[in-house]
Parts: structure tokens; C-alpha cells; sequence
């Protein structure tokens, strides 16, 4: 069967392979790469729908960074050439002053040809994006900004975890995160059961792994925990049908479901969930996967602040830290 047609990072042979090749400069302690870490001078660009983004909206909050480092939110439907900033009055950036996230890029680099992705980190003086190394900007607010943490801020890449953790970073990136669009964005029934195979099997191998112990690695919250949460916080919204990753619901697999609705119940995690613009964002702008435009009215609240009763295998979140504080309105984290 010949594929048709979906998604530029859709092979011909009807797999779906993820364009990695992202604007890797880094922002440091030590300015190596030209771009010093400093307060106030950057903008984290991200979106409430977006998973890859999520991450670094958490990590953030969870290292108290907002004083420093302050967040700009694109809405959830973009179109072909750019995220847009049309939840912010007059629909621009107030801090860039931008309309579209590819202004900025484009300040970067004219000849900018590559995916106009998020999370992005901008250099407020020059409006140029500095990098959108999704993988890299939350490794380095845990461990180039830690001048800048909060006074208990937990230690979320602890240097005597970093081969463990990489390692499953890694294998919950390939068969996980970027699992479930494997599975979506297939173009031929081998290409999807092999995806859709890969897919369960993995998340049974995290379930059997989580049944013993509070937290991926250690008996703390780590970088693993983050990069797994934003796609299971999304699994039933999204994934379960827009994708066709149906064998189970997140709700079904009652170890991921505890574990899940543990870290929700977090602080740090919950307040930056938006399942309704997750919703939006996929069912609105994937045309070729949802033609109709139409967005699902459920699934009804499944019972995120439900209790988990994970507590009881130990750990401790936040480890010798603290959560962070709660926002001041219970809404707004920018």
C-alpha cells in the first residue's frame, strides 16, 4: 500500500520519524556558548498544549525560576507558519512584542527553514531565539541556573543519577513520548502496530517498574518523572483516540493511573495542566488526522485529585526541599 500523504517528518515507507535537528546553542553559567545565564534577560516561550513544552513550564515552577526567567504562553491553535500569541492582549507578546513565534526565529536566522517549535528561549534585547533544544532547556534550568533556584528547590538532575536517568530518558523518549505519535502519524497498518506494540509494551515495562517505587529514579522527583508525566497527563484526552493507542486508557492501567494523578497532585504539576487547549491543539490543527476539526466533548473528569495512595511506597517529592508556593490566583504561573 502506498502511504498517503500527512506530516513532513512522515517517511515513505509510511513511519513517522521526528526532525531533531533543533537550534542547539545553550545559555550557561559560564556564557560558553556566548549566551551567559542572567536574570531577566531571557523569555521562555512555551504552550499549555504542547508536551515538549510542558516539561519546561514545570521544570520552571519547580525551581521557583519565575522571577527570572519570565514565560510567554502561545494559544493552542497555530497555523502553517507559526505559533501565535493570540491569548495576550492585542495579540502580541507584551514582552517581545511579536505576533508570531516565527518572528523570532526569523531574527535568528532570515533564512530560517526548520520547524517553528516550542519550547523556545528568546534573548529579550535582540529578539532572537537562542535555542528550542527541548531536551537541553530543562537539563540546563536544573543545572546552569542554579544560582537562580529557590531556596528549596529539589535537586531534579542529581549528578549521581545522570547515567540512569539519560539512559531512561531515552528509551520513555523513543517508545513513549514519541511513541504515541509514531502510532498516530503512521501511514500504513505495519508502521502503526509496530508503533502500537512498542508503545504498551514500554508503558507495561514502566508499570511493573513503578509498582515497587514512588518515583522513576531515586525516591525523589527527577527530569524522568517530568518527561513522563506530560504525556501520560494526556494519554485519555488525546492520545487514546486521536492517536489510536487504544488497548488501554491510562485510567485502566492502575499502577500509571496512581502514579500519574501523584505527581497532578504535586505542586508544580497540576496547576500547569490544560487538557482543554491539549484538545484543542490536536483536534484542530492535525487536519489530516481529524479532517472534521471537530473536538471531543469528554472524556468527563476522570478523577485526577482521586487518591492515589502512592505515599505509602515511601520517597519524598521534593526530597531535603520544599513545594514551591502556590499561585497568588490559582491560575496564572506566568
Amino acid at each position: 500500500m502506498t502511504p498517503r500523504a500527512s506530516h513532513p517528518d512522515t517517511r515513505a515507507d509510511g513511519t513517522y520519524d521526528r526532525d531533531q535537528n533543533y537550534l542547539a546553542t545553550r545559555i550557561t553559567a559560564d556564557g560558553r556558548s556566548g549566551y551567559p545565564v542572567e536574570a531577566g534577560r531571557y523569555r521562555l516561550i512555551a504552550a499549555s498544549a504542547c508536551p515538549w513544552a510542558h516539561r519546561a513550564i514545570i521544570v520552571r515552577r519547580l525551581l521557583g525560576l519565575e522571577p527570572v526567567l519570565s514565560m510567554g504562553l502561545c494559544g493552542p491553535v497555530h497555523d502553517e507558519l507559526s505559533w501565535t500569541f493570540d491569548l495576550d492582549t492585542g495579540e502580541l507578546d507584551p514582552i517581545l512584542g511579536i505576533a508570531r513565534l516565527r518572528d523570532a526565529y526569523l531574527a535568528r536566522d532570515p533564512n530560517y527553514l526548520r520547524g517553528i517549535t516550542v519550547p523556545a528561549i528568546v534573548d529579550v534585547p535582540t529578539g532572537q531565539v537562542v535555542t528550542n533544544d527541548f531536551k537541553q532547556i530543562t537539563l540546563d534550568l536544573s543545572t546552569e541556573w542554579t544560582a537562580h533556584h529557590r531556596t528549596g528547590a529539589p535537586d531534579l538532575y542529581p549528578e549521581k543519577r545522570w547515567a540512569e536517568i539519560d539512559e531512561l530518558n531515552e528509551v520513555v523518549f523513543r517508545e513513549v513520548n514519541n511513541g504515541v505519535y509514531r502510532a498516530g502519524r503512521a501511514t500504513i497498518q505495519s508502521a502503526y502496530q509496530d508503533a502500537f506494540r512498542i508503545l504498551f509494551g514500554r508503558l507495561d515495562a514502566l508499570s511493573d517498574r513503578l509498582e515497587r517505587r514512588r518515583f522513576l529514579v531515586g525516591d525523589t522527583i527527577t527530569e524522568a518523572d517530568v518527561r513522563l508525566f506530560t504525556t501520560l497527563v494526556r494519554f485519555d484526552a488525546v492520545y487514546y483516540s486521536h492517536f489510536k493507542v487504544n488497548r488501554s486508557t491510562l485510567r485502566s492501567m492502575p499502577t500509571l493511573w496512581a502514579y500519574a494523578r501523584d505527581l497532578f497532585q504535586t505542586p508544580g504539576f497540576g496547576e500547569t495542566v490544560d487538557l482543554d487547549q491539549a484538545k484543542q491543539h490536536y483536534y484542530r490543527t492535525q487536519a489530516e488526522l481529524n479532517p472534521s476539526g471537530i473536538v471531543p466533548a469528554g472524556p468527563a473528569d476522570p478523577g485526577w485529585s482521586t487518591p492515589h495512595h502512592r505515599e505509602q511506597l515511601g520517597g519524598r517529592p521534593f526530597g531535603d526541599g520544599s513545594p514551591p508556593r502556590p499561585i497568588a490566583d490559582g491560575t496564572d504561573h506566568r
